[in-house]
C-alpha cells in the first residue's frame, strides 16, 4: 500500500537493477531480460548512452527513496507534421506489489505534461496485443489505437 508521496525524476545508474526487474517481472520481460544480481554490463551501456543523449529521458517513479515504477521517454524529431517532435513512451512498468494505486496513471501523466513542456505534438506508444490490461490502461489516459505497430527482429 502506497504511504508518502510518489516523486518522477531522472534514473540514476543505481537505479538500473530495481528498473531491470521491473522490466523483468512479466511473461514478455522474463523472456528477453536477465535481472541478476550482477547485471550484464549491456544495460550499463544502454543507460549511459540514454543518459548522454538530451533525446531520451529514463525516468523513475520513487516512493520513499524506493524505486516503484520506470519508463523511458523519448523526443523524436520529425519533418512531417511540419516539423513536429513527437514523444514516444516506451518500457512502462510499476512495481508488482503497487500495481492498482494510481502509480502509472500518475507516471504517464507526468510524461505526457513534460512532452508538452517540451513542444511535442503528439505522444505515441507501442503496447504488445498481448497486453489487453495495458491496452485499457491507455485508452483510459486518451490514447487511442489509430495505427497498427509492426517490428522486424533483427536477432
Amino acid at each position: 500500500m502506497k504511504t508518502g508521496e510518489v516523486i518522477f525524476r531522472l534514473a540514476k545508474r543505481d537505479d538500473l537493477p530495481a528498473i531491470v526487474r521491473m522490466l523483468a517481472e512479466d511473461d514478455l520481460g522474463s523472456q528477453r531480460e536477465r535481472s541478476e544480481e550482477t547485471l550484464p554490463e549491456s544495460y550499463t551501456m544502454a543507460f549511459e548512452q540514454i543518459e548522454r543523449d538530451s533525446n531520451h529521458e529514463l525516468i523513475v517513479a520513487e516512493l520513499n527513496e524506493v524505486v516503484i515504477g520506470t519508463l523511458h521517454l523519448m523526443f523524436l524529431p520529425s519533418i512531417s507534421f511540419q516539423g513536429g517532435l513527437r514523444a514516444q513512451v516506451e518500457s512502462v512498468r510499476v512495481d508488482k506489489l503497487y500495481q492498482g494505486q494510481g502509480i502509472g496513471s500518475d507516471m504517464m501523466k507526468w510524461a505526457i505534461e513534460r512532452a508538452q513542456k517540451r513542444g511535442a505534438h503528439i505522444v505515441q506508444l507501442t503496447t504488445h496485443q498481448s497486453r489487453a490490461e495495458a491496452h485499457r490502461f491507455y485508452e483510459r489516459l486518451g490514447f487511442k489505437g489509430t495505427h497498427l505497430g509492426m517490428k522486424l527482429s533483427l536477432k
